[in-house]
């Protein structure tokens, strides 16, 4: 597993994530689409937050049971509790630091789709 330090645009989100980035995840459902983030999703231990999560915003929309978390000051969204896979953090890509986009595959989810 490789370690990668993120963080949201201005820096007062911060975390570590341990991850074999093998592909991400793009969304067509409407928040998704509009954040344009690319979702890699890892197991609960594989998450460090450097940031207490009550630092954190949070937004839930449709069936309330995904929490997005995100930057009270800047907005960016590092990561979320999807609502398929709760146990799971969804970590936005995007946050990482030293990975290259053009290198990963990315996966079409069709969350537009879900009831």
């Amino acid at each position: 597993m490789k370690e990668y330090e993120g963080r949201c645009h201005c820096g007062r989100v911060r975390f570590r994530v341990r991850a074999e980035i093998d592909h991400v995840r793009s969304c067509d459902c409407s928040i998704c689409r509009r954040r344009g983030a690319l979702i890699h999703r890892v197991d609960e231990g594989a998450l460090d937050l450097l940031t207490p999560l009550e630092d954190l915003a949070t937004y839930r929309f449709h069936t309330h049971q995904a929490t997005d978390y995100f930057c009270p000051k800047c907005g960016v969204l590092p990561f979320r509790r999807p609502r398929t896979a709760p146990h799971l953090w969804a970590v936005n890509v995007r946050c990482l630091e030293g990975v290259d986009l053009d290198d990963i595959p990315v996966e079409q989810v069709h969350g537009s789709r879900l009831p």
